[in-house]
């Protein structure tokens, strides 16, 4: 049995699911949240997909609290639109920091509240169907950031508090086209 109900928002359109499946408690799945907006992308410049993550499946699949994943992992430099989807419960977001020459990810230092200092930032997706920055990403939502990024190493992270803590980082490499 499946209960859906859909709403308007800002030219988005989002859908409240529950789903019953074998296993879950009392016959209900978890409140999934899928987002059917359009993100805006330049299609002159390439397209990264940023998966981010949190709770039991997350933990079962990638061994960790939470998870941000970039895909590809590398592209040409010039214009590249990050497209951020929540597939996890709680609200998040996309922040793309330079990476110095010879760090790791996940290696920034954090504040009392595990996250980063956002100096240097380069963008952000934290709109709900919406490119740029706002208020964090719902469950199920999806929002972008559009960058004209040279070569180098960038960091994407997710910087709510304690989300940098639990492992929500990732690396995106930009190459050279030349």
């Amino acid at each position: 049995m499946a209960v859906a109900s859909a709403a308007v928002l800002t030219g988005c359109v989002t859908v409240n699911q529950q789903q019953a499946g074998p296993g879950m408690m009392h016959g209900r799945g978890a409140g999934v949240v899928r987002s059917a907006c359009t993100p805006t992308v330049d299609p002159s410049g390439a397209t990264v997909a940023v998966m981010l993550g949190d709770g039991g499946m997350v933990r079962r699949m990638h061994g960790g609290r939470a998870m941000l994943r970039v895909v590809p992992a590398s592209v040409e430099a010039g214009t590249v639109t990050l497209v951020a989807r929540n597939m996890g419960l709680r609200t998040h977001e996309l922040v793309v920091l330079p990476l110095a020459p010879g760090a790791s990810v996940g290696e920034l230092p954090q504040g009392a509240d595990g996250s980063v200092d956002e100096t240097g930032s380069l963008g952000e997706a934290s709109a709900p169907c919406a490119e740029g920055a706002g208020d964090g990403l719902p469950s199920g939502s999806v929002g972008w950031v559009t960058l004209d990024l040279p070569a180098g190493r960038y960091e994407v992270v997710c910087n709510l508090p304690h989300h940098y803590a639990a492992g929500m980082a990732d690396e995106l490499i930009v190459a050279d086209g030349s």
